[in-house]
């Protein structure tokens, strides 16, 4: 057997509509928890009185109980008028689950849910039903008292708003009275001021002029001073250029001079230099001719040697083969 949460929906709209103290109809759609209680007798009652394949049927449930909470919702309704039960919900559910109770053959009512209240459209009411009826008058009745009330309040906010514009209106052109005295004040006093500043410009003015006057004068004067100073200092300027220029002249003539002799001079030491070099030369010359005179002479003597020795040994030879020729 199932025993978890299952819901049962009881929705009571238009001519059905759940019918108030008042006899207003209320739309209403409210959601009620139920499950098998986990006990074992509550469990063994169920199987009992639907059985367990049933127990959790949607239809089988709603058949179960869609009369008594139908019924428990019909006997709450009837304690409250149509805009107390609209605004008390919380009491009105409380009651619900209070006259139905938790035990229910079995199973439990866990919570219900208000899903939705609104009062039955006007068009749905039937007139000729006297609880209808008196919905029907007790709904025209609150609707012309508040037609009523908000037309007064409509009007009431007309008038405060007329008369906020009145009110408005004159502090408007009081202020505008009071701006347009102000601006005047002020053009009059800007006008005082100006021409006080026109005055106090125009002396500034002559003022300056003056101080401007005396300052082209001694300007003026520095210039002309400036100028003879400058005239002063031109012919300083030249006469110092033609002493420097002479002094230069002097000093490039004797560097030339001194240059000049510097010239002769070493030419001059060259010149010995070279007769030196000259003479060094030709003593090295005469000693190579000396020396290659006493080479040549050296060599005479060789080869002078040399000659006598080969007459000696020709004459030697020639001695032994005349001896040698005697012998024989």
């Amino acid at each position: 057997m199932e025993i978890s949460l299952k819901t049962v929906v009881i929705s009571r709209t238009g001519k059905e509509g759940l019918i108030c103290m008042d006899n207003m109809r209320a739309d209403i759609k409210v959601t009620f928890f139920v499950k098998v209680n986990k006990t074992r007798e509550d469990v063994l009652q169920v199987a009992q009185t639907i059985g367990c394949r049933r127990a959790s049927d949607q239809a089988a449930l709603e058949n179960l109980f869609d009369a008594k909470f139908s019924e428990a919702l019909k006997t709450v309704g009837k304690r409250f008028d149509f805009v107390e039960l609209y605004n008390s919900r919380d009491k009105f559910k409380a009651e619900i689950l209070q006259i139905i109770g938790t035990d229910l053959n079995g199973y439990i009512l866990d919570d219900c849910a208000i899903d939705f209240l609104e009062q039955t459209p006007l068009e749905s009411l039937n007139e000729r039903n006297i609880l209808d009826a008196e919905g029907i008058k007790k709904i025209i009745e609150l609707t012309a008292k508040q037609k009523i009330l908000s037309n007064q309040i409509e009007r009431e906010k007309e008038q405060t708003i007329t008369k906020q514009n009145v009110i408005a209106k004159e502090a408007v052109l009081e202020l505008e009275r009071q701006l347009s005295e102000t601006e005047e004040k002020q053009k009059r006093e800007i006008a005082s001021i100006k021409a006080h500043e026109q005055a106090e410009i125009a002396i500034v003015q002559q003022n300056e002029r003056l101080k401007s006057e005396k300052a082209r004068i001694v300007t003026d004067e520095e210039l002309q001073v400036a100028n003879e100073n400058k005239y002063r200092q031109i012919i300083v300027a030249a006469k110092n250029k033609e002493r420097t220029e002479a002094v230069e002249t002097e000093r490039v003539e004797k560097d030339r001079a001194l240059e000049a002799t510097e010239r002769e001079r070493l030419v001059t030491l060259a010149e010995i230099a070279k007769e030196k070099a000259i003479e060094e030369q030709r003593r090295d010359i005469q000693e190579v001719i000396r020396e290659r005179v006493a080479v040549q002479k050296s060599v005479v003597q060789e080869e002078e040697k040399i000659k006598d020795t080969s007459a000696f040994a020709e004459a030697d030879r020639k001695k032994a083969v005349a001896i040698k020729n005697a012998e024989m």
